[in-house]
């Protein structure tokens, strides 16, 4: 067993049982410890943030190699393009400086202050510069439960669906860290019954349950990465909230698909957590039929057990209401064929590029991932603990995903990503929704 996930070995840092952050995780991000100091790179230990910064700075890191100051960069690119042997060595160490029975961080005062600092005290940061974004549409329940509500049950999934994960290329400027606020965007939407377009704010704004994977080691143009390989070139998951204008893309969308109505905002969490952390979590994937090309076929397919939620909060209510329970393993097609899929045609990924899953949908309706599904096209609101009810979300509502896998005892989490809806530009002061 990889001594960095044993369940039995413990932190000299108290983790509580439901804590996302146990020693067996060891998260990366980029934090602040006040809002007036430069980011730097740190790992999550149950309350605590671990300033990778001042341990490397301390000597505690260097029989890992590592370049001078690589976690006082603003992102954690430089760390993340790294061989993939050099991180899992960084990743030992730290592990073994936080062990309960290691001395050298736990006995040393002055040290343990400038380095373990309160979770709540620090302020994160943006984790990684990412070049390029791209969303997959990789639930077959998910794709299904569109088809049927836009072109019926017969003709639910197109043609190329269970051929190839069906993704696009979206806008990598406007991904943002979880707590950031978000705009309700206008666009062009065709009304019901009208033959041309209007102009305005939209109306059916709805978020989109996903997770992503950030590249670690990046391929070169022209050299496709093998599906049997792919996981060499993931550096990290995060928890994705990829926000969508459904009025907005049911006009605009065809024949390219998507555009204004997703370039808008995509909100992730700030930890990244490691493929390493998330091993004793593998599981079947569904199976697959017809069976993929030879290109997409995996020698050992599989994926993770990560559970998935979804809570939405009126502003005027005290309470959050759980719309979404659903699970990472659903998906149909696997982080490994999306990036096969991605570079089959030779195309070149970047350090720090995202690729996301797309909606994350299970087989029960308290497994949808996005309201469109859950109020299946607005004909079935759901009931908030305030009162309202919900067809798509209103203008002060705030959306909040949470992620993780469940031990024997503990969770290897990913915290969540949250986000509260904002007035259209043009709106805001008269309260539009």
């Amino acid at each position: 067993m990889d001594p960095t996930v044993d369940p039995a070995v413990k932190s000299f840092v108290p983790v509580a049982p439901e804590s996302h952050f146990p020693l067996q995780n060891l998260p990366y991000g980029m934090f602040s410890p006040t809002p007036r100091d430069e980011p730097r790179a740190g790992t999550r230990i149950g309350d605590f943030v671990l300033d990778l910064a001042v341990i490397q700075n301390a000597g505690l890191l260097d029989a890992a190699g590592l370049p001078e100051g690589i976690f006082s960069h603003y992102v954690l690119n430089p760390f993340m393009e790294l061989d993939p042997v050099q991180r899992r060595a960084v990743r030992l160490l730290i592990h073994g400086l936080l062990r309960a029975e290691e001395p050298t961080l736990r006995d040393d005062t002055a040290l343990r202050g400038r380095a373990l600092l309160p979770a709540d005290s620090v302020t994160m940061q943006f984790p990684v510069g990412i070049p390029d974004y791209t969303d997959f549409y990789a639930s077959r329940e998910h794709a299904t439960n569109v088809g049927i509500m836009f072109r019926g049950k017969d003709n639910a999934l197109m043609p190329n669906w269970l051929h190839l994960p069906v993704g696009y290329h979206g806008r990598a400027s406007s991904v943002i860290l979880s707590g950031q606020d978000v705009t309700r965007p206008s666009g062009q939407t065709l009304p019901p019954e009208q033959e041309t377009p209007v102009f305005g704010p939209c109306k059916l704004m709805d978020f989109e349950l996903e997770m992503g994977f950030l590249i670690g080691t990046p391929n070169r143009l022209g050299e496709p990465v093998s599906a049997d390989n792919a996981e060499d070139n993931i550096f990290g998951l995060v928890l994705v909230n990829d926000w969508s204008a459904r009025d907005i893309q049911k006009w605009e969308y065809q024949p390219l698909g998507p555009f204004t109505a997703k370039n808008f905002a995509t909100s992730i969490s700030p930890w990244i957590v490691t493929l390493e952390a998330l091993a004793p979590f593998r599981c079947a994937s569904p199976e697959q039929d017809p069976a993929p090309l030879p290109y997409l076929q995996e020698s050992n397919r599989g994926t993770f057990d990560i559970n998935l939620d979804v809570h939405i909060q009126a502003e005027d209510d005290d309470e959050a209401l759980r719309v979404s329970e659903s699970n990472f393993k659903y998906l149909y097609w696997t982080m490994a064929q999306q990036l096969a899929h991605h570079t089959v045609s030779g195309c070149n990924l970047s350090t720090g590029d995202l690729l996301a899953s797309g909606t994350i949908s299970g087989p029960e309706k308290t497994n949808y991932g996005s309201m469109l599904e859950i109020s299946w096209r607005g004909t079935e609101p759901v009931t908030l603990p305030g009162g309202g009810e919900r067809k798509f979300l209103h203008d002060g509502d705030t959306v909040t995903m949470s992620a993780w896998c469940q031990g024997d005892g503990y969770r290897i989490g990913f915290g969540e990503v949250t986000g509260k809806i904002l007035p259209a530009i043009g709106t805001q002061r008269a309260g539009n929704r």
